[in-house]
Formats: structure tokens, C-alpha cells, sequence
């Protein structure tokens, strides 16, 4: 048995790394974060970067990868989602260094799903103390204050809690398919205001000329991407004023390696596209990702990242609809609010043993008006029949 941490995904094959993840779930699969690290928008070295350096954890028994978990090391908390500022400040504030961080979550995608890649037969909390293990080799060389695991699946946060991870909640929003047999028959779930009001906006889109298409495979070319690119850009730069976190080769080598799970909604008048929503699609579940624009129209947004969704999932026979981190709005168009997770383990060293102890009485807290809010939340979805 031996561990090793990995400053490149290349140095493991994509047949062993798989084998280790469901095959549906996008977001583990050697390709998704191969072409993050290759297209430049993770580091694989201090010379590449960008805040997130590759280090992914793996377990190896002779020659056989049995366990490997994605991991980074942070040296800020950007394109976290759930993020973790306030205790950076406060480090700070004490004198304490809160970066560098070990992050075991997926870059730039606040989606549920697993963390911990096994072999048949190996148990998770046995990855946990093996990863403990490593962590302490690891401190030798970078100054670590702490893990933390991001977004968990209901399985993983098990693991985590029962090794004693410090827990904190984060709030999202998710649609379920309700047996629906078609868009309309979702709508009629719906209060009549909210039901007429949907109508209104997709409407809206049709009447300013907007046609919009769901686009797969061989339709997502390279002048495809490079459209993309520039509403992504575009949409960053008015948002945040800079240009995004993904470079335009990133999602290009997704689409050369994972066009099978890539789905589009794309809005077009008279044949040129002006604007597009990115998703990726698992057996269960549709996961809207990235959106960008070219000009704005009325309720484009809406059809785009929600509506067309919705109906594709219908049509499909899709269990669930993510359509990424925040967005209260998005209440009042069906998605019910949903509690997700972090994991947090702080180092041991008696210098950072109050502020540890105040950081865990603080997610305590934290916990309970998540708890409360999504309550309240649930009370303003616009069902008819609140059951649903």
C-alpha cells in the first residue's frame, strides 16, 4: 500500500481514474478535470498558477489504484461557492496564515455528487484515515491550516461526519421531475399566477424573433466554441469585470471528450446565435453551468437557463434539474431549496486551537439559520399543492 500526491492528472490513466467514480456523474471524470489542468485554468505547477494547484490524492495496492480523491491546493477561496472568506479574514486578524488550503472539491462547480473515488471492497472511512496519513506527509513541505471537501454526496458526507469534520450547510435550489409528461403538465402544478407569468416570459422570447435550439455533439464545433467563449467573456466582464475562470481551450477539450454529456440551449435570430447556456447531463440529472450572452432580451435568461431545461428534462425522463449555486429567483419557476454540505478539518497546532473552536461554534449557528431560511424558502415555492 502506498500513497502519492498528484501534481498532474496525466500521471494516472483515464481507465484507472474512472474506474473509481460513478460513470455518469461528469464532474469526477478524468477528461472534465484533465482538460481543466491542460487548458490552463487549474495550475499543475507554481509556474502555471492560478490559485489552484493540482494535488490529487491516490492509494495505490502494488500496481492497482484502489482510492484517489480530486484535490487542490488553494491559495485564495475564488470559485468555491461556498465560501469561506470570513475565516480567512479572521486568521488574519490573529496574525494566523489561513492559505495555503487543501481543497478537496471540484474547481469552479458547486454540484453535489462523490468525492471519494473506490475500488470494490475498500470502505471510506479506511480513504479518510489513509488520506489523514497523507495530509501529514504533505504538511512537511506545504504549510497547510486545513482541508476542507466541498459539496459532498449524501454518502461521502457520512464518512466525513463520522471522522469528525467540522460540517457546514450551504442553500441551493434544485427542480424534480414529478413524473411530468410535458411542460405544460408542469406548469399546471403551478399556482395560476405563476403558471400565467411563465407563459408570459416564453412568450416574450418568441415575439422578439428568439428561436432557441438544444444543441449535442457533433453541433458543438469549433466555431461553437469560440462563440461561446466570447459570451462567457462577455458575461464575466459585466459581472466581475474580468474575463471568467476557464480558458477558451478548457471548454474545448471538453467538448472534444465529452460531447456525449454536453447539452446546449442556444438562442438564435435569423441563423446567428446570440447567447447559450452550457449544461451537463448524468443519468439523473441536468447540471446548468455556465450562461453567456452577446446582447440582452427580455426573459432570455429565464428560457435559457431554466425553461428550456426544465422541458428537456421532461423529454427526457431526467430525475432532477441543477441549475447551479444561488439565485433566489429561481423559487418562483419551481426549484425547491436544498441543503448542501462542506467538511472542514483545521490543523492541530495549539496556536490555532481558539480560533478552530470559534470557527466550529460559528457553522453550529450557521447550521440553524440555514435550516430556518430554507424552511421559509420552501413556504414560497409557487405550487398549488405545497406537497409538491
Amino acid at each position: 500500500m502506498r500513497f502519492e500526491w498528484l501534481s498532474s492528472l496525466a500521471d494516472v490513466t483515464a481507465t484507472d481514474w474512472n474506474a473509481l467514480f460513478p460513470a455518469d456523474y461528469p464532474f469526477c471524470r478524468y477528461e472534465f478535470l484533465l482538460a481543466l489542468e491542460q487548458g490552463g485554468s487549474v495550475g499543475s505547477s507554481v509556474a502555471k498558477n492560478t490559485g489552484w494547484l493540482v494535488q490529487h490524492f491516490v492509494v495505490w495496492q502494488d500496481e492497482k489504484l484502489i482510492a484517489a480523491v480530486p484535490a487542490y491546493i488553494k491559495l485564495h477561496s475564488y470559485g468555491e461557492y461556498l465560501f469561506d472568506w470570513s475565516f480567512a479574514e479572521a486568521y488574519q486578524n490573529y496574525g494566523l496564515d489561513y492559505y495555503p488550503k487543501l481543497l478537496l472539491a471540484i474547481p469552479f462547480t458547486p454540484a453535489e455528487g462523490p468525492r471519494l473515488g473506490l475500488a470494490a471492497g475498500i470502505d471510506k472511512a479506511e480513504l479518510l484515515q489513509w488520506l489523514e496519513q497523507g495530509v501529514t506527509q504533505l504538511q512537511q513541505v506545504a504549510p497547510l491550516s486545513h482541508l476542507q471537501c466541498l459539496y459532498a454526496s449524501s454518502q461521502d458526507q457520512q464518512a466525513f461526519r463520522n471522522a469528525g469534520f467540522i460540517e457546514r450547510f450551504d442553500v441551493q435550489f434544485l427542480w424534480s421531475n414529478k413524473n411530468y409528461s410535458c411542460f405544460d403538465d408542469f406548469l399546471a402544478a403551478l399556482t395560476a399566477r405563476k403558471r400565467k407569468q411563465i407563459r408570459k416570459e416564453r412568450a416574450a422570447v418568441t415575439e422578439q424573433g428568439v428561436l432557441v435550439k438544444t444543441l449535442t455533439g457533433a453541433e458543438l464545433d469549433l466555431a461553437f466554441w469560440q462563440q461561446f467563449y466570447s459570451f462567457y467573456c462577455d458575461t464575466y466582464q459585466k459581472r466581475s469585470r474580468h474575463n471568467g475562470y476557464l480558458t477558451a481551450d478548457t471548454f474545448w477539450r471538453w467538448g472534444q471528450t465529452m460531447a456525449s454529456q454536453l447539452i446546449v440551449f442556444a438562442a438564435f435570430n435569423d441563423d446567428q446565435m446570440l447567447a447559450a447556456s452550457l449544461c451537463f447531463q448524468s443519468e439523473t440529472t441536468l447540471f446548468g453551468r455556465y450562461w453567456g450572452c452577446k446582447q440582452d432580451f427580455n426573459f432570455l435568461h429565464f428560457e435559457c437557463c431554466y425553461y428550456s431545461g426544465i422541458d428537456y428534462c421532461i423529454r427526457q425522463g431526467l430525475q432532477f434539474f441543477d441549475a447551479g449555486a444561488q439565485g433566489e429567483h429561481k423559487l418562483q419557476r419551481g426549484f425547491a431549496p436544498v441543503l448542501r454540505h462542506g467538511f472542514y478539518r483545521f490543523t492541530e497546532k495549539a496556536e490555532h486551537k481558539a480560533m478552530n473552536e470559534a470557527i466550529a461554534r460559528y457553522c453550529l449557528q450557521e447550521q440553524r439559520a440555514l435550516v430556518l431560511y430554507q424552511q421559509e424558502a420552501q413556504d414560497s415555492l409557487p405550487f398549488a399543492n405545497r406537497s409538491d
